[in-house]
């Protein structure tokens, strides 16, 4: 049985959700297959931080997708609570950075993209045990729980009206005349007016294996990263700190989770006992008091790596309804909101947001 269906989103992930709910608010009828569980992979996986480590070392077109997010954010969060009673708990905390020695460049990044920054108050600094560059308190910069977010968004998404099909894979594409005109499953095909791929880490072997006469090769691969969450008390960390490479997050329960590693060992979310010591030792000397709760969970992701950070968004440039959405590395979540508004200008053809160049299909 052929199934229709004006835009098929292969991948539900955060791009592959944010996606849908732009297009579905904008009328179209939309259907997301998954090969697993939606928002299971590194949407689910990550810390959830709304700004990007260390944005001023990274290129301009990164802080364009962040900057137009961070004023969603509060938005989205009322928009999915008030319709689903599922709290994302977009907390706007601050962050504590303990070692800046690029601090001028630091301050310029601050003033150029309005985020607010000062000297750390004393009690940011209570205790933490660490060798202080130069630190900066950024009182604005919020996390959201990622597992509920999207969990939220699913079930808003639901409501909509749009599909769900999940532990699914894709058997075959069929293309006429540089359209794509059918979508096999290994239980019923589509015929669609366009197809979007969200498939993260998994889009440049994606494209090689179902697309292979696309004559377009993106350089995304997996990174993994391994994360600790500890059982602790509401208060131990009223805030994010970021010191060096790694990270602790604070949630509303009182969980702190510690992060991360970074490793470009391939299709492989196996945890590690090195990085469970290394991730537990950071914490434990950068927040002492931690050594007195468990840790109650220890996971991997593997997050869509591009050799720049920039994602991919845009049309395919030589088939007519494709559309891709992919390599957001470490930041699907924070670039999220106005990576999915890009694609849906494109798709609908209105005048987009964000400038679309830097991150066109090349």
């Amino acid at each position: 049985m052929i199934l229709h269906t004006d835009i098929l989103i292969i991948g539900g992930g955060i791009s592959g959700l944010l996606v849908a709910r732009e297009l579905r608010l904008a009328g179209r009828d939309v259907t997301i297959i998954d090969k697993s569980q939606a928002g299971r992979e590194s949407s689910w996986a990550g810390g959830g931080i709304l700004l990007p480590i260390y944005p001023w070392r990274q290129p301009s077109a990164i802080s364009d997708l962040v900057i137009h997010s961070l004023k969603k954010y509060p938005a989205l969060n009322r928009e999915l609570l008030e319709a689903t009673g599922i709290d994302p708990e977009w907390s706007p905390c601050g962050m504590l950075i303990c070692k800046n020695p690029d601090f001028d460049d630091v301050i310029a990044w601050c003033r150029q993209r309005g985020i607010g920054y000062q000297e750390p108050p004393a009690e940011r600094l209570e205790g933490l045990q660490t060798e202080l560059q130069r630190p900066l308190w950024l009182p604005e910069i919020a996390h959201i729980r990622n597992p509920r977010l999207l969990k939220s968004l699913k079930a808003y998404l639901r409501q909509l009206g749009v599909g769900f099909i999940e532990n699914t894979e894709i058997s075959h594409i069929e293309i006429e005349n540089q359209h794509i005109v059918r979508v096999d499953t290994s239980r019923q095909s589509f015929s669609i007016r366009q197809l979007i791929i969200c498939t993260g880490a998994w889009t440049a072997d994606f494209l090689q294996d179902h697309l292979p006469e696309a004559t377009l090769s993106l350089p995304i691969q997996p990174v993994k990263g391994q994360m600790l969450l500890f059982d602790a008390q509401p208060d131990t960390l009223p805030h994010m700190v970021l010191d060096g490479d790694e990270y602790l997050i604070p949630r509303r329960d009182g969980k702190i989770l510690a992060g991360s590693t970074v490793e470009p060992v391939g299709f492989d979310k196996a945890t590690t006992a090195e990085a469970r010591e290394k991730l537990y030792a950071f914490a434990t000397g950068l927040l002492p008091s931690l050594k007195q709760y468990p840790v109650c969970e220890h996971w991997a992701g593997l997050r869509p790596g591009t050799p720049d950070g920039i994602p991919f968004i845009g049309r395919h440039p030589t088939i007519a309804n494709l559309g891709i959405n992919a390599g957001h590395f470490r930041n699907g979540l924070v670039m999220g909101p106005a990576s999915a508004e890009l694609l849906a200008d494109l798709i609908l053809e209105r005048p987009p947001a964000i400038a679309p160049v830097p991150y066109a299909l090349r």
